[in-house]
């Protein structure tokens, strides 16, 4: 349990390194920067099925600078439903925000950009996603929750095995 050192009822945040001020995170906007909904066979698409339709769901985090302690954060999320060979619905959202982080170590600022913010923005992109099928149609696609931190792991073992490919080939 963290100890109050405020004075005003509330636990002192870790102080980071170097500097004594605490690290922060904040979220300064969070916008949809692209959102597509096709329902290709509508209305037919629409009838009874015998079973449900098959849906592939591709995620993707991306990370820009702004300035040098604000970030751009986009989250992408692809889902495709498909009955056979006929695409039943496709929804796709590009969705952002604008995070401002200030006091951490530089070694934790790609996790905490690729793993924090979208662990934040996932909520609000889910919702779009179940809302545009919902409003399509059909029922609400919930996604299920995202290990954000295995998506980093894999996509940073990934980028040192291409590393380590082009280095051999040099």
């Amino acid at each position: 349990m963290a100890k109050d050192t405020t004075g005003k009822g509330e636990a002192a945040a870790p102080e980071a390194k170097g500097n004594g001020e605490a690290p922060t995170l904040n979220i300064l906007a969070q916008y949809i920067k692209d959102l597509s909904f096709e329902n290709p066979g509508a209305p037919k698409s629409l009838g009874p099925r015998e079973k449900a339709p098959e849906i592939n769901i591709n995620v993707n985090v991306n990370a820009n600078p702004l300035s040098e302690s604000e970030f751009d954060v986009v989250l992408t999320m692809n889902a495709q439903a498909k009955s056979g060979d006929a695409v039943v619905f496709n929804v796709e959202l590009t969705y952002g925000g604008v995070f401002r982080v200030a006091n951490f170590p530089q070694e934790h600022m790609l996790p905490l950009l690729f793993i924090e913010c979208p662990r934040m923005l996932f909520p609000f992109a889910r919702q779009i996603v179940a809302d545009a099928t919902r409003n399509g149609g059909f029922p609400p696609l919930l996604i299920d929750p995202i290990d954000f931190a295995q998506m980093f792991q894999q996509r940073m073992a990934e980028e040192n095995t291409k590393a380590q490919v082009s280095n051999n080939v040099n």
